[in-house]
Formats: C-alpha cells, sequence, structure tokens
C-alpha cells in the first residue's frame, strides 16, 4: 500500500516542481524583440536611408549649433547656454534610439538584450525629461529678459543657470531611475514582441505577465506633475512677456522682443504638439505599425528640426555659424 500511495503522489509532486521551474523562468529574459516600423523586407532599405539621413541631420545640426555657441564670445550668454544644453540633449535622445534600430535593419536581427531595453527605457526619459525642463527654463530665461531687463543679468547670472540645469538633469534622472526600477521587478513570459524600434516604457509593461498597476499609476501621477510644472512656467512666463510687450509704446521693440521669444515658441509648438498628437491619436490608433509611426513624430522630428529653426530665425546664430564655416573652409 505505501508503494502505490507514493507512486500516486509523484506525478503531482513532479507537476508541481515543474510549474515552480516555469514561475521563475518567467523573470529570466534575455533579450526582447523590436518589430520595428515595417516587417516588409522591400522596405528595409528606404526605412533604413531614411532614419540613417535624419540621424545624421540630427547630430550634425546639433552639434554646429554647439560648436558655434561655444566658439562665438558674443553667445556666451544664458539665452544660448540653454540652447546649447537643449542640441546636446537633442543628440543623446536621438543617439539612444536611433542606432539601435540602423543596426537592426542591417543585420537582419530584432534582437535587443533585456539590459539593452531596460538602458533604452531609462536614457530616453532621463533626456526626454530633461527637454521638458529646459524649455520652461529656456522660457523663464525670456521672461526676465523682456519682463526685467535692467535686473536680468543679476537674475540670470552664471551660478543660478548652473543650478537650474543640475537641478533639472537630477529630477529626470530619478524620474528615469525610479521608472525602471519599477520594471525590473516585473515579469515577462513568453510574448516578447514590441511593436516599436525602441523600447518604450508604456508598450514594455503591456508585454509584461505580472500586475502593471503600480507602474502605471506612478507613470500618471510622476507625468501630471513632472509635466504639468514646465507647461504651468511656461504660461506663466508667456503671460507675463505678452502683456509686457503689449505695454512697449515702439513698434520697433515689440518686434526685437517677440523675435527673440519666436525661435523658442516655436520649439515648444513642435515639442508638446507632437507629443499631445501622439498622446491623443493612440486610442483610436489599433494598428502597431501606425502607433510606431506617430512616435517618430516626438522622439526623432522634433530633434532634427530643432536646429533649424534657431538658425533660420536667429540672427546671431546665423552670423555666428557664417564664421564658424568660414574658419572650417
Amino acid at each position: 500500500m505505501e508503494t502505490t500511495h507514493l507512486i500516486i503522489l509523484s506525478p503531482h509532486l513532479s507537476i508541481r516542481f515543474i510549474n515552480n521551474i516555469e514561475t521563475r523562468n518567467q523573470t529570466i529574459i534575455s533579450e526582447f524583440i523590436l518589430l520595428g516600423m515595417s516587417e516588409d523586407r522591400e522596405l528595409q532599405p528606404l526605412i533604413f536611408s531614411l532614419f540613417l539621413i535624419m540621424y545624421l541631420v540630427t547630430v550634425l545640426g546639433n552639434l554646429f549649433i554647439i560648436l558655434a555657441v561655444s566658439s562665438d564670445s558674443n553667445l556666451h550668454n544664458p539665452m544660448y547656454f540653454f540652447l546649447s544644453n537643449l542640441s546636446f540633449t537633442d543628440i543623446c535622445l536621438s543617439t539612444t534610439t536611433i542606432p539601435k534600430m540602423l543596426v537592426n535593419i542591417q543585420t537582419q536581427n530584432n534582437a535587443i538584450t533585456y539590459i539593452g531595453c531596460l538602458n533604452q527605457v531609462f536614457f530616453v526619459t532621463v533626456f526626454f525629461g530633461f527637454e521638458n525642463f529646459l524649455l520652461a527654463v529656456m522660457a523663464y530665461d525670456r521672461y526676465a529678459a523682456i519682463c526685467h531687463p535692467l535686473r536680468y543679468t543679476v537674475i540670470m547670472n552664471s551660478y543660478f543657470c548652473g543650478q537650474l540645469i543640475l537641478l533639472s538633469w537630477f529630477i529626470s534622472m530619478v524620474n528615469a531611475l525610479l521608472h525602471t526600477l519599477m520594471v525590473l521587478h516585473l515579469s515577462f513570459c513568453t510574448e516578447l514582441e514590441i511593436p516599436q524600434f525602441f523600447c518604450e516604457l508604456a508598450l514594455v509593461l503591456k508585454i509584461a505577465c505580472s500586475s502593471t498597476l503600480i507602474n502605471n499609476i506612478l507613470i500618471y501621477i510622476l507625468s501630471c506633475i513632472l509635466g504639468g510644472i514646465p507647461v504651468s512656467g511656461i504660461i506663466f512666463s508667456y503671460t507675463h512677456i505678452i502683456s509686457s510687450v503689449l505695454k512697449m509704446a515702439s513698434v520697433e521693440g515689440k518686434y526685437k522682443a517677440f523675435s527673440t521669444c519666436g525661435s523658442h515658441l516655436s520649439i515648444v509648438s513642435l515639442f508638446y504638439g507632437t507629443v499631445l498628437g501622439v498622446y491623443f491619436s493612440s486610442p483610436f490608433t489599433n494598428s502597431p505599425k501606425k502607433t510606431a509611426a506617430a512616435s517618430v513624430m516626438y522622439i526623432v522630428v522634433p530633434q532634427m528640426i530643432n536646429p533649424f529653426i534657431y538658425s533660420l530665425r536667429n540672427r546671431d546664430i546665423k552670423v555666428s555659424l557664417k564664421k564658424l564655416f568660414g574658419r572650417i573652409h
């Protein structure tokens, strides 16, 4: 009877043992699959060429802005200091996502390691968050220059500007680190395909096996706080700027004041316009490919266009770039 008893129990023990192994193996993930923009092989060369051109334009354009600002002593002021930080951020944000996509297309291998995916989540969140804060800082700089011109050099001193940049970096890194650490606690099963050309946090959460309720709550809360504060700062700054400009008597003074804000307003409109467009269109878009194409509008396009906005609309940047190109030749 004892032998029969053991034979009856052993299948249950073995099944329980196998289930425990499978449960533990859910969290041991070696790689994810990035589906990219399209699985059509005939379109891959076109997509590769297009993204390569956009990446080179982004890097070279922003690099020229940084070199122009650093080489021209006339541009050593807070406005262009923040602009050079914006250009650096745009280069880093594009470098975090596009090169991996180009390598995947070239090698015909869409895999990305688990660590590589976490790195993309972290750095995209860092640079995207920093650009968000930086736009608010640039708006405050224009507010101080137009509304308090006599006290501008005192308000926007080098120490205060450095503190604003460091504080923006610190908040962005803490925010990104918090989201990345929360992803580490998730379990992933067999569905490891991400319908995107980079590891976007929201899509990584969608393929998790375990509950992502806390992750989603954290995203909503921090997005409202860390997104609402910079947007409120931008609205506050431009409300006072418009009020001050309308009180100016001379038409020339009004034009000069608005011209200094035109480039920044264009970048703000492009940045937040593309983000809001993707956010509001995503619930109505069932196609993963359309979602991936829409994400290009906020993760690639603004970073490529920003140098053109400042170089075409800003006379000082034009003059500095001409000097820079003259030295190169």
